[in-house]
C-alpha cells in the first residue's frame, strides 16, 4: 500500500482528484457529516503530503503524484464549486473525480463504491451532480447510520451534524482506516480494481 507522496496512479481509471466532503470550522469538526474530510487527513498522512489553503478555490489542497486532494471550505450545499474549480484548472474531468463522503444509509463501519448515482438526499452530492451538470463521478460512501437504521424526520439532522459516541470511536476509527486503503487502491491499481475488493467485503 502507498506510503509516501511519490505514489504513481499507474491503474486503470485511477481518480486524479480525490474530494472528501465536509463543513469547514471548529463547530462541525469531527461531526458525523465531516466523515469525509476524516478519511482525505488520514490519505495525507499516509502519502507523506499536507493541505494548504487555496483561497481562489475555496479549498483545502493537498498534492500527490498523478493528482490532487481537496476538502471544500464551501459549507456542505456549495460543494460542486470548489471541486469545479479544482478540476477545470487540472483539467480533471468528473469521471476522474473520486468524492469521499458519509452516507445514512449504510451502517457505521461500512463501505461502498458507486461509479453514478443520485443525491439521495446528500446535500453535498447534489451540489456536485449540479456543478459537473453530470452525476457520473465515482464516489465511496461511508455508512454513518446508527444501529437501529436510518434517522427519521427531525432526527436526522441531529445525527448528522451530531458527533460520535464514545462507543462509536472504535468502528470510526476502524472505517476511516478502511476508506483510506480503499482511496489508495483506486489510485494505485485503479476504480475497479479497488471496488472489486472493498465492495466485496463482510460486514464489520
Amino acid at each position: 500500500m502507498a506510503s509516501d507522496a511519490d505514489t504513481t496512479s499507474s491503474g486503470l481509471n485511477a481518480p486524479r482528484l480525490i474530494v472528501g466532503l465536509g463543513n469547514p470550522g471548529e463547530t462541525y469538526r469531527d461531526t458525523r457529516h465531516n466523515i469525509g474530510f476524516m478519511v482525505l487527513d488520514e490519505i495525507a498522512r499516509r502519502l507523506g503530503t499536507a493541505f494548504r489553503e487555496e483561497k481562489r478555490w475555496t479549498g483545502l489542497v493537498a498534492k500527490f503524484s498523478g493528482g490532487h486532494l481537496l476538502k471544500p471550505l464551501t459549507f456542505m450545499n456549495d460543494s460542486g464549486r470548489s471541486a469545479r474549480a479544482v478540476g477545470h484548472f487540472y483539467k480533471t474531468g468528473p469521471e476522474q473525480t473520486l468524492v469521499v463522503y458519509d452516507d445514512v444509509d449504510l451502517p457505521l463501519g461500512r463501505l461502498r463504491f458507486r461509479t453514478s448515482g443520485s443525491a439521495a438526499g446528500h446535500n453535498g452530492i447534489r451540489s456536485l451532480i449540479s456543478a459537473f451538470g453530470t452525476q457520473d463521478f465515482p464516489r465511496l460512501k461511508v455508512g454513518i447510520a446508527p444501529a437501529d437504521g436510518r434517522p427519521a424526520g427531525e432526527r436526522m439532522v441531529g445525527h448528522v451534524l451530531g458527533k460520535f459516541s464514545t462507543e462509536e470511536q472504535p468502528a470510526l476509527q476502524s472505517v476511516i482506516q478502511r476508506a483510506a486503503e480503499a482511496v489508495l487502491a483506486t489510485i494505485e491499481r485503479g476504480l475497479d480494481a479497488a471496488m472489486n475488493v472493498f465492495n466485496r467485503q463482510p460486514e464489520p
